[in-house]
């Protein structure tokens, strides 16, 4: 089937400090050099990952009136380096590290008896503004969805490779255009009445939801960092029926548009079973080939945890609890 989907037009952010300002200056002409210190930056702050977003963008889909060669500029390549080695050197002090896999996978598979977190205040709770929020931060990723994971394709081999790609055949819509996951999220965006443009609420969506995009940008780009990666992929397929299944009972409390439920109710029985593919057929494949991955793979899991508390923590407990909107201003006020 096919889908008439406009080309992307995606303008440079508003900078939110010297790091995303250095780096839209380059882009857009400015300066032709980047020398801001990165050492002292907030590794988990605005300005950081505003600025590696930006960065990443360019492997995606770019934005309007950049020179598409400045996609492997060596001056943006190694200031982005820099960047990275501050974020990454950030993740790996605030996790336990280790190579007990088992462990870690065992805590993914216990779902609490109890729920808590942003489903199940959404889900007991929630408005309807809380929700169209939710929907803003989380666009950050699911328009894009599944495209991070796609670079470690070429990196796996064997049965972990084929079992990969099969998941990811399912989140591009089985080869149907009006299927493919992010088209999904466009049509819930719609159905909330929020725009549904690539990255439209990039300047209202905080860094912590940057963050965990940008993880996973990282780990795709560096080879070194694929047993991150499947990871990282393996945590969101285990974690995302029980999830999904919240939020579609969430959405169906506050009598939402079926296109935002449809989103959810697809990946509960989906992701139920790419988290028996992700367990069986890609982790273990790709352990048993290269088993000194065990502790990357383990970083992946723990990493993903981290960012996804630290939205948590913004998102529940610094904003919504206390009455407050989770998005930078304007918020959702310039959509209605």
């Amino acid at each position: 089937m096919t889908v008439d989907v406009a080309p992307v037009t995606l303008a440079l952010p508003t900078p939110r400090g010297e790091l995303s300002e250095a780096v839209t200056d380059l882009l857009r002409g400015a300066t032709d050099h980047v020398d801001v210190p990165v050492a002292q930056a907030d590794p988990y702050g605005e300005d950081l990952h505003l600025a590696l977003h930006t960065c990443y963008e360019l492997h995606y889909q770019g934005f309007t009136g950049v020179d598409p060669d400045l996609e492997w500029d060596p001056r943006l390549l190694t200031w982005r380096a820099r960047l990275e080695r501050r974020f990454l050197d950030a993740l790996r002090a605030d996790v336990a590290g280790g190579a007990d896999l088992e462990a870690e996978l065992g805590q993914l598979l216990v779902e609490p008896i109890e729920a808590t977190g942003v489903g199940a205040f959404l889900r007991d709770e929630g408005e309807w503004w809380h929700m169209r929020e939710y929907f803003a931060h989380r666009s950050i990723y699911h328009l894009k969805e599944a495209d991070p994971y796609a670079w470690a394709i070429p990196r796996l081999r064997g049965q972990a490779k084929a079992a990969l790609v099969a998941v990811e055949f399912d989140e591009y819509g089985g080869g149907r255009g009006d299927r493919v996951h992010a088209r999904l999220f466009a049509d819930l965006l719609d159905g909330a009445g929020l725009n549904s443009d690539y990255l439209h609420y990039l300047d209202v969506v905080p860094a912590p939801m940057l963050a965990l995009v940008n993880m996973m940008s990282l780990f795709g780009l560096h080879r070194r960092w694929r047993g991150a990666l499947v990871g990282h992929f393996a945590t969101v397929e285990i974690t995302s029926s029980p999830a999904s299944r919240r939020m579609a009972e969430a959405l169906t409390r506050l009598d939402a548009d079926p296109a935002c439920v449809s989103f959810y109710t697809e990946h509960i029985e989906a992701d139920a079973v790419h988290e028996q593919i992700m367990r069986r057929d890609v982790i273990a494949d790709l352990l048993t080939r290269e088993p000194d991955l065990t502790e990357s793979v383990v970083l992946g899991i723990q990493v993903t945890n981290l960012l996804e508390t630290r939205i948590e923590q913004h998102v529940l407990h610094d904003s919504w609890r206390s009455g407050k909107s989770s998005l930078l201003a304007p918020g959702l006020n310039h959509d209605g």
